[in-house]
């Protein structure tokens, strides 16, 4: 069930009044929590909200490996000491069954043979109890940032109705039109995609893209690259509106 925000919180828990708005990794982001002490669930659930976070908390073990079963959930923060079935039995079930959703188990055991199996079963990370509302939502975050580092970027980008940009055949099609890419054109594209959470330099580019191993000499080829790119997938190159300049910083994707 989805927490109410009446619900009164630990002091051993997070502190809704103390979270701090997290980044845009956490926003839409669905998370279960799995907690049978009810204060605390409560605080939680509340930070995750309060970062933009939708979070839903249930406190029995086996009424939560069915809900894991049947629901979507990006993230789990897992409880060890739970009724009807421990934590680690749920993530050993999770994984069996081939789900590979991010677990942070939390845990106020003191037992490092407990977290060393729940890392051996596939937990992502812990936090042992009790901890601040601002860890809650830098450790959560650090998840998700995570995994948007390792997942790829779509092969297929619809930007507006009439431009798409299709990255593994290096074409962008607009207005019926087929223009092709150069590889590098898509890498930097690929790139800032993967990162859009943050600003992308021009030493990342030249480090991460073309595999400088200084990054720091003078050259204006990823300016003229960016350009070129503009050129082709932007509605208007002069005013861009997905491959944006922050001044001073670099570039950033915005879509």
């Amino acid at each position: 069930m989805t927490m109410e925000q009446s619900r009164p919180h630990s002091g051993s828990g997070a502190d809704a009044q103390a979270a701090v708005p997290g980044s845009p990794s956490t926003q839409g982001r669905r998370v279960l929590v799995v907690e049978d002490e009810e204060a605390i669930a409560a605080g939680l659930c509340d930070a995750l909200e309060h970062a933009g976070c939708s979070a839903t908390s249930v406190a029995d073990g086996s009424a939560a490996l069915e809900l894991i079963r049947s629901g979507d959930f990006d993230l789990i923060l897992l409880d060890l000491m739970l009724p009807g079935m421990n934590g680690l039995d749920i993530l050993q079930q999770m994984r069996r069954a081939g789900d590979n959703t991010q677990v942070l188990i939390l845990t106020a055991l003191g037992d490092e043979a407990d977290l060393l199996r729940g890392f051996a079963l596939g937990a992502d990370d812990y936090m042992a109890k009790p901890f601040s509302p601002a860890e809650l939502i830098a450790r959560v975050e650090a998840q998700f940032r995570r995994r948007q580092a390792n997942e790829p970027p779509p092969e297929i980008v619809q930007l507006t109705s009439d431009i798409s940009v299709d990255l593994g055949r290096l074409e962008v099609h607009r207005n019926g039109e087929t223009i092709p890419m150069t590889p590098r054109e898509a890498d930097i594209m690929a790139y800032l995609i993967k990162h859009k959470e943050r600003v992308v330099t021009r030493e990342d580019l030249l480090r991460d893209v073309w595999h400088y191993l200084n990054a720091t000499i003078e050259t204006r080829t990823v300016d003229i690259h960016i350009v070129g790119l503009r050129r082709k997938v932007e509605p208007n190159p002069a005013t861009p509106v997905f491959v944006q300049t922050v001044r001073g910083k670099g570039y950033r994707w915005d879509q």
